[in-house]
């Protein structure tokens, strides 16, 4: 059977996202949509970009665009870091690309900047790092940014979870664009919830892996998911984000 796997915030966690692979017994026929945030907190930021790049290769693979990538894109295109990313887990990429080759810097670049901002599948299931505010959906979005720094579809979807039904005239309209909607950025450790974690139609898998949370996947057509141990524990020498 072939599935459609989601990868959650991976930041630099290169361990748990072998491991997180090796638990869903990853298969060839396995199509893969990672959500964003490949860097930036744990020590392996450049060392996952380079298993991401080998991955792609013997799988199929779809890659989003994240808040702290774009960053890390800009910083490699031009040597210059933006100080608020180089304190929120920049740094710890910085260091992760001082035994990168000048050619491979190239190769990581290409593969950045060829991610994309949102992916909309067959079934009409969406999938995109943040968020989108247009209710005309993420292809009308005024201001691009919003792909990766959005936070309020995540907010809605918690404000009217089991308050409004959909064929209510005040169920928003963003929210009735898609079947479903697959998000990362804003961790659930938020609100103490560990696994991947469904408000409506959206589902949110980033974990908190860049903080004291695992790394997750989830089959979209089961709903089965499995994670990896605590980037902590699997880095015990090291801070991440925290």
């Amino acid at each position: 059977m072939n599935r459609t796997l989601v990868i959650g915030d991976i930041h630099g966690g290169l361990i748990g996202l072998i491991q997180v692979l090796e638990r869903a017994k990853l298969q060839p026929s396995d199509h893969l949509i990672f959500l964003g945030d490949y860097v930036d907190g744990w020590s392996e930021s450049a060392e996952v970009i380079q298993y991401l790049i080998q991955l792609e290769k013997n799988y199929s693979c779809e890659f989003i665009l994240g808040n702290h990538d774009a960053w890390c894109l800009e910083w490699l295109k031009t040597g210059e870091g933006n100080l608020i990313w180089l304190k929120h887990g920049g740094q710890s990429s910085v260091e992760s690309y001082e035994n990168i080759s000048s050619e491979d810097r190239k190769l990581h670049i290409e593969f950045f900047e060829r991610m994309k901002n949102y992916l909309i599948d067959d079934a009409n299931r969406l999938y995109i790092h943040a968020g989108f505010s247009s209710m005309h959906g993420p292809e009308k979005e005024h201001y691009s940014s919003n792909y990766s720094w959005d936070r309020t579809l995540w907010e809605l979807a918690l404000a009217i979870h089991g308050k409004v039904q959909k064929d209510e005239s005040c169920y928003p309209k963003r929210l009735k664009l898609f079947r479903e909607i697959y998000i990362g950025h804003t961790p659930t450790l938020h609100w103490g919830v560990e696994e991947p974690w469904n408000r409506v139609n959206v589902w949110n898998l980033d974990t908190g892996a860049a903080f004291t949370g695992k790394l997750s996947v989830i089959d979209i057509d089961t709903k089965e998911f499995w994670q990896s141990e605590t980037l902590v524990s699997l880095y015990p020498t090291e801070k991440g984000r925290n």
